[in-house]
């Protein structure tokens, strides 16, 4: 993991407790329903103390949203991001921006190979061959390795994105990764994102204004059409909708 901005140790970050995965699996399932109808701000702030420094969010820099809202009730916290090699210029941007702006720290995770050494191995354009792979080797790997720092972890997941995402619990247990799974905003509608942003002045990915509601690595994502879904300019064409993170 490459650290962006090295912070010192907020307060927050207190050693928590040794938990195994069926206490884990204990605190999501209790957690959820009463959660449920809790603000963002709540949701963090009850991770924040039950999991202390074994608590992160994860950020696709779309947006700075979860991150700014995160440093509000945790500064210094860790947001993991995914550099693919892959990313679009202004991806890559909006993570600077965040990591010099806000009060968390920014963390690059990259995956076992560059893209030069996956082209290697797999042959030139894997995205293009088999998606499910690709993003298995530079998403679901990287992320899963980093885990192991962790207890619990943030997602900027919301039911009103994509049918699949329509049973988003606030809190809920990811038996795949054997963590708490935490959705802040899953109850939050556009107009509550674009609301957040406007009143505390969030950065915005610019490609999030030229076409592109839903950005993901530069060959798997297109423009949207006014009217069509916003994420079906990921993956185009292929039938895959997410990249095996939130399977």
């Amino acid at each position: 993991m490459t650290s962006i901005t090295d912070l010192e140790t907020p307060t927050f970050r207190r050693t928590p407790p040794e938990r195994d995965a069926d206490e884990l699996r204990e605190l999501a399932l209790v957690a959820g329903p009463e959660l449920e109808l809790a603000s963002a701000e709540q949701i963090l702030e009850w991770a924040v103390e039950t999991f202390g420094e074994r608590f992160c969010i994860t950020s696709s820099m779309a947006d700075g949203v979860l991150a700014h809202l995160a440093s509000r009730v945790a500064p210094g916290i860790d947001v993991l991001f995914l550099d693919t090699g892959y990313h679009f210029a202004e991806t890559i941007g909006t993570r600077d921006a965040v990591a010099a702006t806000l009060p968390v720290n920014v963390v690059s995770l990259k995956p076992d190979q560059t893209v030069a050494e996956q082209d290697a191995e797999y042959g030139k354009d894997l995205f293009a061959r088999d998606p499910d792979l690709c993003c298995a080797l530079r998403k679901v790997k990287p992320l899963e390795q980093s885990m192991t720092a962790y207890d619990a972890w943030a997602t900027g997941l919301r039911r009103e994105e994509t049918r699949d995402r329509v049973i988003t619990p606030v809190v809920g247990w990811d038996a795949a990764k054997r963590k708490v799974k935490v959705s802040p905003l899953a109850r939050w509608t556009d107009d509550d994102v674009e609301g957040y942003i406007a009143k505390h002045n969030v950065l915005v990915n610019p490609m999030q204004y030229d076409g592109y509601p839903s950005i993901g690595c530069w060959p798997c994502t297109r423009r949207v059409a006014a009217g069509e879904d916003p994420r079906s300019g990921r993956w185009a064409g292929t039938g895959k909708t997410e990249c095996g993170i939130h399977s």
